[in-house]
């Protein structure tokens, strides 16, 4: 299982700042915890930065989605980023669907002990409770790194850029750097740091009452 919250809403606003955006919010796991109410409050309240809202019912899932892109396609070729409230998967997603848009992430998802499911998705979420997917192109380094690396490459890729613990995987980062190049956003990776992840967040249910 697992639960979302919305992300901080100074990150949220910094991220937003002098940016139109195009906003998914995904509702279809009706079991897991998600904070609808505080996600619509914060779009009425940024609703002048936002060039539309799509609601989409299982976002993970790659032929929704693909059709919700296609549907809103005139709206989102005219924002400057695509805000996403959903777990990490549904971020992922877009950001393969929507390769020259900056895919920001508004919600963290943390991981909730109990039956997680199977799922043949592409894209997996770690749950680690920091959601850094604004920085990192939408891609995370935690499932796309064979070391779950959050500082850059280490250095051991081939020159083909696959993996040296796995020869049959990309190495996670070059997929990160290929991506940021794609939108000009090389120097986000500059800009913003990846802090040390905080483990208490991840274990720390109270703070949800669980």
């Amino acid at each position: 299982m697992l639960i979302t919250r919305l992300k901080n809403k100074k990150e949220l606003y910094r991220m937003l700042e002098s940016r139109s955006v195009f906003v998914f919010k995904c509702f279809g796991c009706r079991e897991v915890f998600f904070p609808e109410d505080e996600i619509n409050l914060f779009i009425q309240e940024k609703t002048g930065s936002m060039k539309g809202v799509a609601e989409i019912d299982y976002l993970c899932n790659e032929e929704f989605a693909t059709g919700y892109t296609k549907e809103f396609a005139g709206e989102i070729r005219e924002a400057d980023g695509i805000l996403v409230f959903s777990c990490g998967v549904g971020v992922q997603v877009l950001s393969r669907l929507l390769e020259n848009k900056i895919i920001l992430p508004g919600c963290d998802t943390l991981y909730l002990k109990g039956f997680q499911g199977l799922s043949s998705h592409d894209s997996d979420c770690r749950q680690c409770g920091s959601c850094w997917l604004n920085i990192t192109g939408g891609i995370c380094p935690l499932t796309a790194c064979a070391k779950g690396l959050l500082n850059g490459p280490c250095g051991g890729a081939s020159e083909e850029g696959k993996c040296e613990v796995n020869p049959c995987m990309d190495c996670g980062w070059v997929l990160i750097y290929k991506r940021l190049k794609a939108i000009n956003g090389e120097n986000i990776l500059h800009d913003r740091a990846i802090n040390v992840r905080d483990y208490s967040i991840i274990f720390n249910h109270s703070l949800f009452g669980f």
